[in-house]
């Protein structure tokens, strides 16, 4: 079984004619910002917003990637009420965060539940680039958190899609103590068995790679997703070395046995069925 999980490749492509896309109106159309190919919106948003012609993964909010990827109507969201105050007085930051409510409908930068998928259940948590960049701060660690800990309780798996620039510099080491406090729930939760699965999306940097992002029984990225630590030009500079091209890619990171799995996000829904009932049902890999 495992086998079959870690070695399918699937191809995928649906693009509108030229003449089709001639006769569109203004604004009904978008360009792939990686291969400049011009295909419908509502075609990319079928698509979970990967681009029919080079496979590009486009950015996805969290509200779309659980729609898309859980049971309908089986998704009730958790702890949707907390929100961050401004504990070290930083300028601007709390009409900052309003910004940021308003452009994404969110409290905060990950959106946290339970759901099934294919009829399993399981503890969800989405991180959204669209709010503050992903940045772990007090509230976004606290609901993690919170999410492994019901995950523990209810025996349950633990599900997470990562994407973050690193930790909240308006939080100072409020921010940074996230990286602990989550991952010492994590060990907790392994201790009593639980199955943690890591799925990293662009981009996944900072505090979140150095802690909860990497800890997962399975960790697994998005094609072309910038996995790493530190900024490319911060190491380059500190080694002195020119950096391989693909250098922090999830590919380079599965070349070097960081990874798992590079799982296209098409493919995502069955991958994360089949590991929730190979191991509910206590089977071993063949």
């Amino acid at each position: 079984m495992l086998k079959d999980i870690f070695g399918k490749k699937r191809k995928y492509a649906s693009i509108p004619s030229e003449q089709a896309k001639k006769n569109i109106p203004e604004g009904l159309m978008i360009k792939c910002s990686h291969c400049h190919d011009i295909y419908y919106r509502k075609e990319l948003h079928k698509q979970l917003n990967v681009c029919p012609t080079c496979g590009y993964h486009h950015r996805l909010s969290a509200w779309d990637r659980i729609n898309g990827l859980v049971d309908e109507e089986s998704f009730v969201e958790w702890d949707q009420e907390l929100v961050s105050t401004n504990p070290l007085g930083f300028p601007d930051y709390l009409e900052k965060l309003e910004k940021d409510r308003q452009k994404t409908g969110l409290n905060e930068g990950v959106v946290t539940g339970k759901g099934s998928i294919d009829g399993l259940p399981m503890a969800l948590a989405v991180m959204d680039a669209g709010f503050r960049m992903g940045s772990m701060g007090s509230v976004i660690g606290e609901k993690i958190a919170r999410a492994i800990e019901r995950a523990r309780e209810q025996s349950i798996p633990f599900i997470i899609f990562t994407a973050s620039g690193g930790a909240r510099m308006q939080e100072g080491v409020l921010s940074l103590m996230q990286m602990s406090k989550t991952s010492v729930a994590l060990e907790r939760f392994s201790r009593e068995a639980g199955l943690f699965i890591s799925v990293m999306t662009h981009p996944t940097t900072g505090g979140v790679t150095a802690s909860f992002a990497s800890l997962g029984d399975y960790n697994f990225a998005e094609p072309g997703a910038l996995i790493g630590f530190a900024g490319r030009r911060i190491i380059e500079q500190t080694t002195r070395e020119k950096l391989p091209d693909d250098f922090q890619t999830a590919e380079f990171l599965l070349k070097h046995g960081q990874l798992d799995k590079v799982v296209h996000r098409h493919d995502l829904q069955q991958l994360l069925s089949t590991l929730i009932a190979m191991h509910q049902k206590g089977g071993q890999p063949s």
